[in-house]
């Protein structure tokens, strides 16, 4: 997960632990740190490979926009699934993710009950419908 927001990280988190207990979520504060985490370099290089990132577009340093770019530029990196998670629904923000090559876009919700929701359809579509790409 990228997001720079702890309430939103926290409220996915534990929805996502209602999903399963093998998730394993990993977040990084911004798209920066998110990219260093990524490229599994230097004192990253012994992180899991993530099976799907959530992408927060409004952050500091680089946007989820700009880090959608870098993702799906880099051939190493292209290949995992993306979903947009966040505040913003937009038309030009939907238009732009998925014209930088978005796997999904969901919008944010503060409700507990909603992020429960939310991570059962993630869960359901990509962890059980879904055959993910494996390098």
């Amino acid at each position: 997960m990228i997001d720079d927001n702890p309430t939103d990280v926290l409220l996915i988190k534990e929805a996502f632990a209602l999903c399963s207990e093998n998730y394993e979520v990993y977040v990084a504060e911004d798209g920066a740190y998110a990219l260093e985490f990524l490229s599994q370099q230097d004192k990253y290089c012994h992180v899991p490979r993530p099976d799907i990132i959530l992408l927060d577009l409004n952050m500091p340093r680089k946007s989820g926009l700009e880090v959608l770019k870098e993702l799906k530029d880099d051939p190493d990196l292209k290949s995992i699934p993306v979903i947009i998670y966040t505040s913003s629904k937009t038309k030009a923000d939907v238009r732009s993710a998925y014209r930088s090559h978005a796997n999904g876009y969901i919008k944010k919700s503060i409700d507990f009950d909603d992020c429960i929701k939310i991570a059962n359809s993630i869960n359901d579509y990509w962890f059980s419908t879904s055959t993910l790409y494996e390098p």
